[in-house]
């Protein structure tokens, strides 16, 4: 349970599920989307997996991990600069950047800064990034906040539908199955 915790912590900048119409989109165009998938942690010795579901937008978003079987795990929410997590005891942390937030509840910082553009496939613009890419041209490695992302396999779109990214002690694997993308998600 912990474990999954730990996983929606390093998910934050991840949202899913929502109702606006969408439309296809190129994986670089995308402002606002929504995914649905499956999510395995391991840190440390410890190993776990669920459901990710996750609505994101400029300004808000708001992811939701279950248990394999669609127990809520934990929600995290952010609204403009201030993000909450509640757990499943129900408890709410609240932090003004993600994080602080999984330092207050982890005990330790996650850079989740750029996980919003690594499942779109792209590097954060204006940070440095070492990347390799694939026959098509679509990124296969990023190394860029102290994580490597390896991506695995790729729409025909050019969306990425599974990813592994790594930090040291850290492993987070990440299987969508479901992309929805459109200009008013919310």
């Amino acid at each position: 349970m912990r474990l999954l915790i730990r996983a929606l912590a390093v998910t934050t900048a991840l949202a899913a599920a929502g109702c606006a119409e969408l439309r296809p989109l190129g994986s670089q165009e995308i402002a606002e989307f929504e995914l649905a998938g499956r999510i395995a942690t391991r840190y440390r010795d410890e190993a776990a997996s669920g459901n990710v579901a996750w609505r994101h937008s400029e300004h808000a978003d708001e992811l939701l991990i279950t248990t394999p079987v669609g127990t809520s795990v934990a929600r995290v929410l952010r609204n403009g600069s201030e993000f909450v997590l509640t757990t499943s005891e129900p408890r709410d942390y609240r932090a003004l950047d993600a994080e602080t937030l999984t330092e207050q509840v982890l005990g330790f910082r996650i850079p989740l800064t750029g996980l919003t553009d690594w499942v779109r496939g792209r590097a954060v613009e204006g940070s440095l990034a070492s990347a390799t890419r694939d026959k098509e041209g679509r990124l296969a490695t990023l190394d860029q906040h102290g994580w490597r992302v390896e991506y695995q396999e790729y729409r025909a779109d050019g969306l990425p539908t599974r990813l592994k990214l790594t930090y040291p002690g850290l492993e987070l694997r990440l299987a969508i199955h479901e992309w929805k993308l459109g200009p008013q998600v919310r």
